[in-house]
């Protein structure tokens, strides 16, 4: 996807064995590998013996901590955050982790996701006195953990996950722990990895992170579970109440970095076999397959595999420029998209060109490409998206559009292909969708409108 998909944001976690490790330096690097996951805010949250030390800040991880000498942070728990605002404006009052004094002492929260319920958590809130800081949904969820503080922090956690509806990531650190959360649908990933030697815990939304930090994988957290880890190790709340796996596709689909693994399953080779079983649904006569940089990629190669038509390189992605989808103003990512894609002409001129996208929601950016490809010779443009049609909005964390907004919702396919200028268009169909998924574990509500929850009825 060139533009159209917003999520929400990126978490990580470290907790440190010895209390001479600096967490902070390692959430840090964590927080470069998870950069694709959000880039208007980060921050860090550093507990020292129970007292928070807290920076944040708009831009990118490199931007905020510019300078920063993280030798001079004290602790060994810290947590991060990496934002694009779905829920609350992208002001700075916004950025993550947020922090609070409670009867339990500091606490230190992240949270990635989008809450149903959020106006109704606000208002009841609001109503009882409480005083908000933030537009982010991300408050009340903090507020309401700290006003069952007397039965404990785990009490106070249960009482959250209680009235929140939505999908909700969360890391936590208060006193002497680290603590994940995963919403009872899963809808967002959470993982676990050790760090090297023994020497302490990462929680985190992507493998790729703990790639980062040289961390062992251990396991996902479980739809519904809480865990904490202390000096005493890792222990496991289970959900008390039934809870069943639905894994945002988007995440497989676009949003997760394909050296990642994400609930067992391999990033890369679910879209590379999504652009196969794509191959196989409608034959194109063309002379090279091309991707729209990255995140097209692996669904191109494994449509050339299946297709027996070379890969080739088209399309130059500038490396110093972020995911022009997450810059929140669609003008802004329009005009980003001419100076974030450069094509190699010789690659191109006189070729009937088949250019992989991994979806296609808005079709902006996509019309935009398509007209570089023109621009620089080629004889034909075949469009293809490796997931179907987004039809639905996603009130979870996606940040789709309304579904006036929605291309596949204003148009048919073939006049989304004349919007689009190109010669064919071919979306891979759903139940092409559902055998790379394999098994029905999945939230794909933005393609058939069967959301795992009650959602609001405003579109």
């Amino acid at each position: 996807m060139s533009d159209e998909i917003h999520e929400e944001c990126g978490v990580i976690g470290v907790y440190c064995n010895e209390e001479s490790k600096n967490a902070a330096n390692l959430v840090y690097y964590g927080l470069y590998a998870l950069q694709h996951r959000g880039q208007e805010s980060a921050g860090i949250a550093a507990n020292n013996h129970g007292n928070m030390e807290l920076r944040k800040g708009l831009g990118l991880v490199g931007e905020v901590f510019r300078g920063e000498r993280f030798e001079n942070w004290g602790g060994n728990i810290a947590i991060g955050h990496v934002r694009y605002s779905t829920a609350g404006d992208g002001s700075s009052r916004n950025a993550q982790p947020l922090a609070a004094s409670c009867r339990l002492g500091e606490i230190a929260l992240a949270h990635n996701g989008n809450l149903v319920n959020a106006d109704s958590l606000r208002e009841m809130l609001t109503d009882e006195g409480v005083i908000f800081h933030t537009t982010s949904d991300s408050e009340s969820i903090l507020n309401l953990i700290c006003q069952h503080g007397s039965r404990g922090i785990t009490g106070g956690i249960k009482n959250a996950m209680s009235l929140i509806k939505g999908a909700y990531v969360l890391v936590i650190t208060i006193g002497d722990k680290l603590i994940g959360v995963r919403d009872p649908y899963g809808l967002h990933p959470l993982c676990i990895g050790k760090l090297n030697g023994d020497s302490g815990w990462v929680l985190a939304s992507e493998t790729c992170a703990l790639e980062a930090l040289d961390a062992e994988f251990v396991r996902d957290v479980m739809p519904g579970e809480i865990v904490i880890i202390d000096k005493e190790g890792l222990k496991s709340i289970e959900p008390s109440s039934w809870c069943r796996k639905n894994l945002c596709v988007f995440e497989l689909v676009y949003f997760a970095r394909p050296d990642s693994v994400v609930d067992g399953v391999s990033v890369y080779d679910f879209r590379r076999r999504c652009g196969m079983l794509l191959a196989r649904q409608k034959k194109i006569e063309a002379d090279v397959v091309m991707a729209v940089p990255d995140s097209g990629i692996p669904a191109a190669i494994g449509y050339a595999e299946a297709s027996g038509i070379p890969y080739g390189e088209g399309l130059i992605k500038n490396k110093y420029m972020g995911r022009t989808f997450i810059l929140p103003v669609q003008e802004m990512r329009e005009n980003a998209v001419r100076i974030k894609l450069a094509t190699i002409k010789r690659n191109i001129e006189g070729k009937r060109i088949i250019l992989i996208d991994d979806s296609i929601v808005r079709g902006t950016t996509l019309r935009r490409i398509v007209g570089l490809l023109r621009g620089s010779g080629a004889a034909e443009v075949h469009v293809c998206a490796a997931s179907p049609e987004v039809k639905y909005s996603c009130y979870f964390g996606i940040d789709t559009p309304h579904r006036e907004k929605l291309i596949a919702v204003q148009k048919s396919p073939e006049e989304i292909c004349v919007y689009m200028g190109a010669d064919s268009l071919t979306y891979l169909s759903f139940e092409s969708l559902k055998e790379v998924c394999e098994r029905d574990l999945y939230c794909k509500a933005c393609f058939d409108g069967n959301y795992p929850m009650e959602v609001p009825k405003n579109d």
